[in-house]
């Protein structure tokens, strides 16, 4: 028999191997029972903040309603008017040219 190898029947290699088998299985068993009853706990959880929502008023239940949901709110955009686009692109066109003028091709 080569040196290093474990001495005994082929057998109870087998047989160790399905114990070790048998042992894994188990714990992937109690490992999904588990996440289960985690599972029905946040579901729950979920449940009663929703039911939560709905008793909320109407402007305030909208909001959140979309936050649970997932969806942001739409949240409300500023306008710039034209002349502060214009000073805007104007101050833009003034620092690109200055660096232009540098010789650089970043800002």
């Amino acid at each position: 028999m080569p040196p290093g190898r474990a001495r005994g029947k082929r057998g109870d290699t087998l047989i160790k191997s399905a114990e070790m088998i048998g042992w894994a299985l188990g714990g992937l068993e109690r490992e999904i029972g588990q996440t289960k009853e985690r599972l029905a706990a946040l579901t729950a959880q979920a449940a009663k903040l929703r039911a939560r929502v709905s008793k909320a008023p109407a402007s305030a239940a909208s909001g959140a309603a979309s936050v649970a949901e997932g969806v942001a709110p739409k949240r409300k955009r500023r306008k710039m008017s034209a002349e502060s686009r214009k000073r805007i692109a104007d101050m833009m066109r003034k620092r690109w040219a200055e660096t232009k003028k540098a010789g650089k091709k970043r800002l």
